[in-house]
């Protein structure tokens, strides 16, 4: 029983992954959308929970804004590190490919487990339309950000655009049109209205991402490739066989 356990601690190897800058923005990440929706949806159902009146309404939505600006942070830095940061870090690693999937898919099916220094292809298709739907949702929060409370980076463009002649775009008050010329308001508020319904939708579709996300991690946890968790507070995988990538 000990020389079958020697042998088989021998053919583990312990590989580095996910440097140290990814997995942080992966758990700031977490928090960030976790805090976002929390707030998210006490503004959606304020009424129903009893929160009534403009002031609490400017409250709630600075600081679902506030919490944006550190999540938009933390994903801008991610972009950047995807480009010059090291190689597990690479934008290009969670690329999805049609014909990996289909390869890794048919390994399952013949009850192989394909062990993957990352995610695995499907993995990847997941962790990529996550990228792409958290990008969305930051463009369209900063937009709703400038036109709701006219908060940087386009509240003075838009507060300025819209005042009346003669009036100080940075006086203008969230949610009070006084001082607000009613032609450019009604310009700019399709526009407005677009986004706020992308945003919404969108992180719509990232929870359900998360939550498909989440269930594919356990499942391969428990059949196919343990310590993808553990890999990302770690940055150590230990693998019995070398990686497929």
């Amino acid at each position: 029983m000990d020389q079958v356990q020697q042998v088989s601690s021998e053919q583990v190897k312990v590989y580095r992954v996910w440097d140290k800058p990814t997995r942080l923005f992966h758990w700031i990440n977490v928090l960030c959308v976790m805090g976002l929706v929390f707030i998210g949806a006490i503004m959606m159902f304020k009424g129903d929970l009893g929160i009534s009146g403009l002031e609490a309404k400017v409250k709630l939505k600075q600081l679902h804004v506030t919490v944006g600006y550190l999540f938009a942070l933390n994903l801008a830095v991610r972009l950047v590190w995807g480009i010059i940061g090291s190689n597990s870090a690479r934008l290009s690693k969670m690329l999805p490919s049609l014909s990996a999937i289909s390869a890794y898919n048919a390994k399952l099916k013949e009850g192989a487990s394909p062990q993957y220094l990352h995610h695995n292809p499907v993995g990847n298709l997941a962790v990529f339309a996550m990228m792409i739907l958290m990008v969305t949702i930051m463009c369209t929060g900063l937009i709703r950000a400038g036109t709701d409370i006219y908060y940087p980076p386009l509240g003075g463009l838009v507060s300025d655009y819209i005042a009346q002649s003669g009036v100080d775009g940075s006086s203008l008050k969230a949610y009070d049109e006084t001082g607000v010329d009613q032609q450019k308001l009604a310009q700019i508020k399709p526009f407005k209205s677009l986004a706020g319904e992308v945003h919404v939708y969108s992180v719509y579709l990232l929870i359900f991402m998360i939550l498909l996300h989440i269930a594919g991690v356990i499942v391969a946890e428990l059949k196919h490739q343990p310590g993808l968790v553990s890999a990302m507070i770690s940055g150590k995988k230990w693998l019995n066989r070398p990686p497929e990538d």
